[in-house]
């Protein structure tokens, strides 16, 4: 048997037509990952990408029968390892247009939110890994430190489906382990990706707004955790035309009420109780001390009944329920982390030192997901059928049984004016009975088949 060498062949029947429809191989031209000779950057992505559903990762893929079918292992790490390629720039354009997309299914009413939060990248292992720092798991139950990163990942969702924009792998000025290498070139955005990587979250979180909206993504709020509402961010964030929707911790804020300045617990006190309906508390408007408008809404907190939780809203005109509702949007991302990890290796596929190799490949397991999540859509969603969906409607309609059968009892009844009395006579009586023995459902739906004629 001679092996079926075709590179056009390699990935799944679905999963190529999902790329063909996305238009993946072509954002990855647009972001400038191409190469001049050798292996195609279309072909080394196709191949990382269909890992996951290979369920080996590369070490053991080279070990397999197929190895004597796929590139060397310094082909796909030099792929990986390049600091030119412009992975930001291919999410963003792989997102924007799989949310253009899912936007044509969501009624114009519908939130469209972006969300923002952190989660932890592990590398407890690594020693020589660049930029490694030594970080602080603020999400885990055990608050422990680990060595890695902290991925912070802005998403956006419409309550049915999440698809990743943007994110950072952030280091740490305070507690380093490994700094930046120094055969980077400067010019490259691998280099920006690792100054990016010193900064604050509160410092990229405006610029990766700023890059969504560019590109053309549509969204109305900002969903985050107690972790990012700062009040300067929040101003930062209303100036770029966008609301704030989140929770808010007892911290050392505080807010204006009839201008004295108050803190969270002093503001529970003054808000106005509520009925107490689906665990809302309290609420009132107020203002923060930076002079932005907004409204609190303190729920029950379902793990301690006795105490308290409060949420955000810079949009003073959303009701107390719709806050808390497009707030619940902000889990999409919890499960997104959840499903990287665990189902699609985010941090096990690859065991790369270079800063480019942890971007590339984090990119492509966003990829991954973005491509999932379509699939996901179009198999849940009827209106993605297009023109089909509306005219099997439409055929489904004509075809109601209730209204055929009394059409056809009817061209029975025009065709019986033409007999004689006795056979009239006798098909109305086989005709009754026949009704008579129909069930008490179909008979509601169909009054017209109850008379005589």
């Amino acid at each position: 048997m001679i092996a079926e060498n075709d590179q056009n062949k390699q990935l799944p029947n679905e999963i190529n037509s999902t790329f063909k429809e996305l238009n993946v191989l072509k954002h990855l031209r647009h972001a400038g990952i191409t190469k001049s000779f050798g292996f195609s950057c279309g072909y080394i992505f196709k191949l990382i990408f269909c890992l996951i559903f290979e369920n080996k990762n590369w070490f053991r893929m080279l070990e397999s029968k197929k190895a004597s079918d796929i590139p060397a292992k310094d082909t796909v790490y030099r792929f990986l390892n390049e600091s030119t390629f412009n992975w930001r720039r291919f999410l963003l354009s792989l997102a924007a247009y799989a949310i253009a997309k899912v936007s044509k299914l969501t009624h114009h009413n519908r939130p469209r939110v972006f969300i923002l939060d952190d989660s932890s990248y592990d590398r407890n292992r690594s020693k020589q890994v660049e930029l490694l720092a030594r970080c602080f798991d603020h999400a885990s139950q055990k608050m422990r430190f680990y060595k890695g990163f902290r991925m912070l990942t802005l998403g956006w969702s419409d309550g049915a489906t999440f698809m990743p924009v943007d994110f950072s792998l952030l280091s740490s000025k305070k507690s380093p382990i490994n700094g930046v290498s120094e055969t980077v070139d400067k010019r490259t955005s691998g280099y920006k990706r690792r100054q990016n990587a010193l900064q604050t979250a509160p410092e990229q979180i405006p610029n990766m707004l700023d890059r969504a909206l560019n590109a053309g993504i549509d969204a109305s709020y900002v969903l985050m955790d107690s972790w990012f509402t700062q009040q300067p961010l929040i101003k930062t964030i209303t100036e770029q035309g966008l609301d704030v929707i989140g929770m808010v911790k007892k911290l050392k804020q505080r807010y204006l009420v009839d201008g004295e300045r108050v803190s969270l617990d002093q503001l529970y006190r003054l808000a106005k109780p509520s009925d107490g309906k689906k665990g809302i508390l309290r609420s009132i408007h107020t203002e923060q001390a930076n002079g932005v408008p907004i409204k609190v809404v303190f729920v029950r907190n379902r793990n301690k009944k006795s105490d308290w939780l409060a949420i955000l809203s810079t949009d003073c005109t959303l009701s107390d329920q719709e806050i808390i509702r497009i707030y619940g949007m902000r889990w999409d991302i919890e499960v997104f982390f959840k499903a990287t990890k665990s189902l699609l290796k985010l941090q096990k596929e690859f065991q790369s030192r270079s800063y480019d190799a942890l971007i590339s490949h984090t990119t492509i397991v966003f990829a991954r997901y973005i491509v999932l999540s379509w699939q996901n859509r179009c198999s849940t969603d009827d209106r993605t059928l297009g023109g089909m969906f509306y005219e099997l409607c439409d055929e489904i309609d004509e075809l109601d049984w209730a209204v055929a059968l009394q059409h056809l009892i009817e061209l029975l009844e025009d065709t019986l004016k033409h007999t004689n009395k006795k056979i009239q006579r006798f098909v109305k009586s086989q005709l009754q009975q026949w009704v008579a023995g129909l069930p008490n459902y179909i008979k509601v739906y169909m009054p017209v088949l109850d008379c005589e004629s």
